[in-house]
């Protein structure tokens, strides 16, 4: 059988293959020669091994990924694979051979291998399902609930819902779909943008995969065969946003050591008995120090990621693919066989994490607009609180079967034949506890309310709006500082008040917005009432970011400034103090002065200019800085699509650096322009215009 290889104009790969599997295979074999350094970190994270190359600072993940046991799930779900799905097991151990086929060359094309001296090594069929495990291990977000934990203990119940809102922790994303009654061409347009950190090379590679089977454009992750998030097969298109789904538990455990042997380890379990935990250690290797053991137990409720055997409370977790061993890759190839709504929608009842949102239309007219992923059934307090794993009525009690679907095209939150997902409150209500602000999701409808018809090429504008609606909570206290302002302080005052509230790069009222807004911050932060919460518990590294006080009281601040009372805090002196402050200190400066981009990177490299921003949390353009702490950004859109179902090739793409993964190389980071203005790249699916790699039989 024949695979052909081309090229696109922004070096994105299109491959055509006689079958599925020589496909998957040539796909592997294709991105371990773009993405090697990408795919081999990545191979490390979730066997827990990063810090053999990367040094002591990477130790806390390798603790966290050996304590979650991800590496021994992904095989397990693996195994459970092949008997229950030979085809799919098949067809991904083909991209793994794939894989192991081009990571030599892929390695001498990667500075990064020689500078760390890590040698490109031999990937197993389960990998894949490691890969896509180590990404989502952290999407549901549950380290929230130890913060919940640490509010009741300090503040009570009742300020829980104050910081309840998403934050820097947390993945979420844009989406929307018009209907083609609200498009020019009378075909549905999908169009959308997922928020992830930003890393370098990309979270999302641009693909575009053809067989006698299927032939798909999309967004796929590195590592991982397919295309499952965002993709389009000329027929039927689709797209997600978190769920904000809780689907993990966490359980506070009763651990003690049996028998003669000091590995055995008993806990306790509902039932008021003692049964046997699984515990071994583990070894973690340190690029330049010494290397670091690891506690590895394993109760019925999950592995143990907080604590152990001698430590005053052990915490483990409970998540859906250690319990059923299946991360969903059953649904990954009838996606893309589907041709329709129905076939989107049926693959999806194989889904499994994380949980999305989904949105699909079709060429025919058909829409859909559900949840998918695994919810286990289980009591309320599992979802909210750590549970004690002794006490009766924690159990799972089996999953949710009947997951919600709209109907209705409206039930998004749109109106007139459009939908909004944007992590709000709605279709997936029923399986969260914390949710985004709905600013975005209703800026989004009112802008395509504007108009009457929409294209493709229309969507740009609605990425790219800057408007924050959350910035009224400030405003208004802002605004009603009458008296007693020094001269400055009365210019800031009325500088803000005149401010159009767009987060824009150029924008001179946004900056002194932010700086105001990060001193007000800092202020609350302050304030004896809430600085209990500043000392986090004794808790994991990998942790902290949900439980640091500044930023849970940044991403909060709306809620904090009009919650009718506080704890007895002072906000309008705050406010005020803040006022005078940056009134005092500010030299005239822009937004993109200080909310630079700063991508994540495995190993530091050589540095570049960072580039200025425009958006911010709560906007469209979502480019979360961290009130109080830094304006600097390294979350934001990791990628934007517009899937028009008139004409594939009337689609646009784009992802904030390149397609290729090596650093220099010309498609490393082409697309950074575009991306930064806000504009899109064709895709382009016409083999006659693209350019021809290779030929092998």
């Amino acid at each position: 059988m024949t695979v052909e290889i081309y090229r696109d104009a922004w070096g994105i790969p299109h491959l055509r293959a006689g079958s599925a599997l020589e496909l998957a295979r040539a796909q592997g074999r294709v991105t371990a020669v773009d993405r090697a350094w990408q795919l081999e970190v990545e191979r490390h994270r979730f066997q827990g091994t990063t810090a053999a190359f990367l040094g002591a600072e990477a130790v806390a993940w390798d603790r966290f990924a050996r304590q979650a046991r991800l590496d021994d799930t992904a095989r397990r779900c693996f195994a459970s694979l092949e008997r229950r799905d030979p085809e799919t097991a098949a067809w991904v151990a083909s991209y793994v051979d794939g894989v192991n086929e081009g990571l030599a060359e892929g390695g001498r094309r990667a500075a990064e291998f020689a500078e760390t001296g890590l040698v490109p090594g031999g990937w197993e069929p389960w990998t894949p399902l490691g890969v896509w495990l180590g990404t989502h291990i952290l999407f549901a977000g549950f380290p929230a609930k130890l913060w919940r934990e640490e509010v009741v203990r300090r503040l009570g119940p009742d300020a829980v819902g104050l910081f309840a809102t998403d934050g820097p922790g947390t993945s979420g994303s844009n989406g929307w779909l018009v209907s083609g009654a609200r498009t020019v061409t009378g075909h549905a347009v999908i169009a959308g943008d997922p928020h992830r950190f930003i890393e370098d090379p990309g979270v999302y590679q641009q693909i575009h995969l053809s067989c006698p089977e299927f032939d798909v454009i999309g967004l796929t992750v590195p590592g991982v065969p397919g295309i499952a998030h965002f993709a389009h097969t000329g027929h039927v298109a689709w797209a997600i946003t978190n769920a904000m789904a809780d689907y993990q538990d966490l359980f506070r455990e009763r651990l003690r050591r049996a028998g003669s042997s000091s590995a055995e380890v008993e806990a306790l379990d509902p039932d008021g008995e003692w049964r046997a935990a699984t515990r071994h250690t583990e070894s973690v290797e340190v690029a330049g120090g010494e290397p670091v053991e690891v506690e590895v137990i394993e109760t019925a409720r999950g592995p143990v990621v907080i604590g152990g055997i001698d430590a005053p409370e052990s915490i483990s977790l409970r998540c859906p693919p250690r319990v059923s061993e299946d991360l969903g890759f059953s649904a990954l190839l009838p996606l893309l066989r589907s041709r329709r709504v129905a076939d989107v929608d049926r693959a999806l009842d194989l889904w499994a994490e994380p949980v999305n949102v989904v949105q699909a239309a079709d060429t025919e007219g058909g829409l859909l607009h559900r949840v998918a992923g695994r919810v286990p059934v289980r009591g309320t307090d599992n979802r909210t609180w750590i549970v004690n794993a002794w006490e009766p009525g924690r159990e799972w009690r089996g999953w949710h079967q009947d997951m919600p679907h709209d109907d209705g095209i409206d039930g998004g939150g749109g109106g007139g034949g459009v939908a909004v997902m944007a992590n709000q409150r709605g279709i997936a209500t029923p399986f969260g506890v914390e949710f985004a602000a709905p600013h975005r999701a209703a800026r989004i409808t009112e802008l395509l309310g504007g108009r009457a018809k929409w294209a493709a090429e229309d969507m740009a504008a609605v990425h790219m709006d800057t408007h924050l609606a959350s910035a009224g909570a400030l405003l208004d206290r802002v605004g009603a500082l009458r008296e007693g302002l020094s001269p400055g302080a009365v210019e800031l005052r009325d500088q803000l008040l005149g401010w159009n509230r767009h987060m824009d790069a150029d924008s001179l009222g946004a900056a002194a917005f932010a700086a105001v807004r990060s001193a007000v911050v800092r202020g609350l932060a302050a304030q004896p009432a809430l600085a209990v919460l500043a000392e986090p518990p004794a808790c994991p590294e990998v942790f902290l970011p949900w439980l640091a006080l500044v930023p849970r009281i940044g991403f909060a601040l709306e809620n904090l400034l009009r919650a009718e009372e506080l704890y007895g805090i002072d906000r309008t002196a705050i406010v005020r103090a803040a006022v005078e402050e940056v009134a005092a200190e500010r030299t005239p400066r822009t937004w993109g002065e200080t909310h630079r981009l700063v991508p994540w990177r495995a190993l530091g490299g050589t540095t570049y200019e960072r580039p200025g921003l425009s958006g911010d949390h709560d906007c469209v353009l979502c480019t979360s800085a961290v009130p109080g702490i830094t304006d600097l950004s390294a979350r934001g859109p990791a990628a934007r699509y517009v899937w028009d179902l008139a004409d594939r090739d009337r689609s646009l793409w784009i992802v904030p650096f390149g397609a290729d993964g090596v650093a220099g190389a010309a498609h490393h980071r082409d697309q950074l322009p575009l991306w930064l203005r806000g504009e899109l790249a064709r895709v382009t699916t016409d083999w006659n215009v693209l350019t021809k790699e290779n030929h092998a039989e």
